[in-house]
């Protein structure tokens, strides 16, 4: 790794997961039959292909704060909530179940995220899956997933929801050292995470992956050494090596430490790095911004075979146009435009029980949004894009192009006519490459900061 080039692009940026990203969408949402009208026509469009639509479950609760965390929970010790919730998601899908048709939905993707999906009891998750896939149609090659948290993910877990057909399991890792662990509030043990990651494989999950974040507070780099020797020895299929985003104007529960508890900057870059080359070494290739894979798994292969894709979910290597989000904070992504979930449950609950769907806000992309998506995700997803349809060019890409000149004296791209590709070299400072192309992030350069650096 080059240490000065990891300094020079180290900025806040987008990860990605969209474009336009959730800040640079439009002031207004689009109106609920907009909406329905886009869903409708992907929806058919994919019915047509075979191709089937993903599905995002947004489970938010948890019984406990892991204090570093940025997603959207609720923190509860109260399970009384669950039967609630799932009734609550089952009506969100009924409403687009209706918008559907008579035509029964293929269903080719499933994930539950969160919060802690495992909150929910196995029963309960049951009633949750079978709800949804009652007047459904399973895809041949679907792919179902769900997050992991080893301190309460049971056996009876693990089996109820490998028979309703999930074989993907990703688990929260974070970091094995007890003092990160603890300053975190992260209660587990590496003991639970390897005893979980044995049943599943046992049980025949056949992908396994594992969360580890870099840049906690009171992290070093022989911690992230021993770590990371550990992982290796599990030996999941996929990794996702994250950059801790520190946001305490935004997630309140990271002011249970200060900036003085964080490593500087110098040690932030050593830790990421060391990291990095213990999974290198291991075997595990970069598929892409903060995901390694082995050769063996199915992110790996799709990479290869340039079937990669990327959405709210992360990396996929599975390519649907409809991606379905039910849930408090979930966004959907019909392509054409995207929508977000109200994000308290009580919003989600009070809009679900007026029959409506509850978004509260949301973008629907222009022609040149559109063009400059494909570029993003290919750059993303198969470190390359080209421009030689005359469908895929705009002022906007030109302009791109021109911002990539110093990324070019750093050998971190290649432009060719019509095209850039990213070096090995530059593999690392994918997002900056992207952040090229980001034409919305170019017109309004955010005065407060939006997004976390880039390493």
């Amino acid at each position: 790794m080059h240490k000065e080039l990891l300094f020079k692009y180290n900025t806040p940026g987008p990860r990605y997961t969209s474009y336009p990203t959730v800040p640079y969408w439009q002031e207004n949402p689009p109106a609920q039959h907009q909406w329905l009208d886009l869903v409708q026509d992907t929806f058919t469009a994919s019915q047509s292909s075979g191709e089937g639509i993903s599905l995002y479950i947004h489970l938010p609760f948890c019984e406990s704060l892991c204090t570093y965390c940025g997603c959207n929970t609720r923190i509860t010790v109260n399970h009384a909530v669950e039967k609630k919730y799932i009734a609550a998601l089952l009506a969100e899908w009924a409403m687009y179940l209706s918008a559907f048709g008579d035509n029964r939905p293929v269903i080719r993707e499933i994930h539950l995220g969160g919060g802690t999906p495992t909150f929910f009891s196995p029963e309960n998750l049951q009633t949750l899956i079978l709800g949804l896939l009652e007047g459904s149609v399973v895809h041949e090659k679907a792919q179902f997933g769900f997050e992991a948290h080893p301190g309460n993910t049971t056996e009876a877990h693990l089996q109820v929801l490998f028979d309703l057909g999930f074989r993907r399991i990703s688990i929260g890792v974070q970091d094995f050292n007890p003092v990160v662990l603890a300053i975190i509030n992260r209660q587990q043990t590496y003991e639970q995470v390897k005893a979980l990651t044995l049943r599943a494989r046992e049980i025949g999950y056949t992908s396994v992956n594992y969360d580890i974040v870099y840049g906690l507070p009171h992290q070093k780099v022989c911690y992230m050494m021993e770590t990371m020797q550990r992982v290796v020895r599990l030996k999941p299929d996929r990794i996702a090596f994250y950059s801790y985003a520190h946001v305490p104007w935004i997630k309140p529960g990271q002011r249970s430490f200060t900036e003085k508890d964080l490593p500087d900057p110098d040690k932030k870059m050593a830790i990421y790095e060391t990291g990095r080359n213990v999974l290198e070494m291991s075997g595990y290739q970069d598929i892409g911004m903060d995901h390694f894979a082995l050769a063996t798994d199915e992110l790996y292969k799709a990479q290869q075979e340039n079937r990669l894709h990327r959405n709210f979910m992360g990396y996929t290597d599975t390519r649907t146009q409809l991606l379905i989000g039910l849930g408090a904070s979930a966004i959907s992504d019909s392509w054409q435009g995207y929508v977000q979930n109200e994000k308290k449950v009580e919003d989600y609950y009070a809009r679900i029980q007026a029959n409506e769907l509850p978004v509260f806000r949301g973008h629907l992309l222009t022609k040149d949004d559109l063009i400059l998506r494909k570029h993003i995700l290919r750059l993303m997803t198969a470190f390359e894009t080209s421009w030689k349809n005359p469908g895929e060019v705009c002022a906007d890409v030109f302009r791109s192009v021109g911002r990539l000149s110093e990324m070019e004296f750093d050998e971190l791209v290649e432009i060719v006519p019509s095209g850039v590709k990213i070096t090995e070299k530059g593999k690392p400072f994918v997002r900056n490459i992207c952040m090229a192309f980001d034409a919305r992030l170019w017109e309004s350069q955010p005065e407060t900061q939006l997004f976390s650096q880039t390493v």
